[in-house]
């Protein structure tokens, strides 16, 4: 029995424009091990965010397959895609995308509040992972009241409360500053090797993908090299 929590095959994406489709991605095949790390490198326009995009449900592929946990998602009907996103893939992307008229605690509560979790409940989980994070002084700072590193801690706290398979992060320090954007990294680290959750990471950051276990160079939509420490 494998220990693949991800295999894609044959993936394809395309876009349909006005001077004919686009062709964002080309035959990609991979698989990521339970509990592994991949860094997904190229420059801006490779496919990067496609990929994730697609491997977190977000996009279907216009071709080929993505496994996930041993369910095709291409299979699913769309109410089964949210309730597999809310439950087993955490976002984190460039910018927060916190709800501003919400405090911390609030915005970290949502995703248990769909899941149907009841609001004390919520409320408990939502506090010690902000307090886990260092956030304990910030729980009920609204948005515009935190600094860039407080609010993406905020959103990876959001992205993790439901102790999700996979953690998919999009340039998640690339609007950072390199001392705030090493204590992010930091943290995803941390959360991939101390509670085994699996982790792709999109970035043109190569001192960040070089922090990953594996790495996967796109470039024009097709997977160039595929690397391992």
């Amino acid at each position: 029995m494998n220990n693949h929590l991800i295999e894609v095959m044959g993936l394809r994406k395309v876009f349909p424009h006005p001077r004919g489709p686009v062709e964002a991605l080309k035959n990609i095949n991979f698989q990521l091990e339970s509990g592994e790390s991949l860094a997904v490198v190229g420059v801006s326009g490779a496919g990067k965010s496609t990929l994730l995009h697609i491997l977190g449900a977000i996009d279907r592929a216009s071709e080929g397959k993505v496994i996930f946990d041993g369910v095709e998602l291409g299979q699913l009907d769309p109410l089964d895609l949210a309730r597999l996103r809310n439950n087993k893939i955490g976002f984190v992307f460039q910018f927060h995308h916190l709800l501003p008229e919400f405090d911390a605690l609030e915005n970290v509560m949502l995703p248990s509040l769909v899941a149907r979790m009841s609001q004390i409940e919520a409320m408990e989980k939502a506090q010690a992972i902000l307090e886990e994070l260092g956030l304990r002084e910030r729980i009920h700072h609204r948005v515009g009241e935190l600094s860039g590193g407080e609010a993406q801690r905020v959103a990876v706290a959001r992205a993790v409360i439901l102790e999700p398979r996979l953690l998919l992060c999009d340039e998640p320090t690339g609007n950072l500053d390199a001392e705030t954007g090493k204590k992010v990294e930091d943290l995803l680290i941390e959360l991939n090797q101390k509670k085994g959750i699996s982790l792709i990471v999109a970035t043109h950051n190569e001192s960040l993908a070089q922090r990953m276990r594996r790495q996967i160079r796109l470039f024009n939509g097709q997977i160039i090299s595929n690397s391992q420490k």
